[in-house]
């Protein structure tokens, strides 16, 4: 293995976010955050289904609020097809619950 590296004083650089974790803490409590995902759903508009909200629920506990997710991920994560994922990522967006996020491509978005 007679190799020469040239890469030497080369730089890396490494974007995101890094949190400090606590194992011994014990486990995050997201309930409070479920509920905050249902008011603010529900105080945007009142005919929201229950299913809709569940699906939210279920995207925030797989994606949390540090990681983004587009539409492919909704997809996986809730079952819905193209359409119904799009629809539900403007409902999100429109109620405030999601925001848009730069610098990882276009449609990706982060829970508030």
């Amino acid at each position: 293995m007679d190799e020469k590296n040239e890469l030497h004083n080369r730089t890396m650089h490494i974007s995101g976010r890094f949190a400090e974790v606590d194992i011994e803490s014990g486990e995050v409590d997201i309930e409070s955050t479920k509920v905050d995902i249902r008011n603010k759903l529900l105080s945007f508009s009142d005919t929201i289904s229950e299913k809709t909200i569940n699906h939210t629920v279920e995207i925030f506990s797989k994606c949390g609020k540090e990681n983004c997710f587009g539409r492919t991920i909704v997809e996986e994560i809730t079952g819905l097809k193209p359409s119904g994922a799009s629809k539900l990522i403007k409902l999100l967006v429109d109620s405030e619950v999601i925001v848009p996020v730069t610098g990882h491509g276009k449609g990706k978005y982060r829970f508030q």
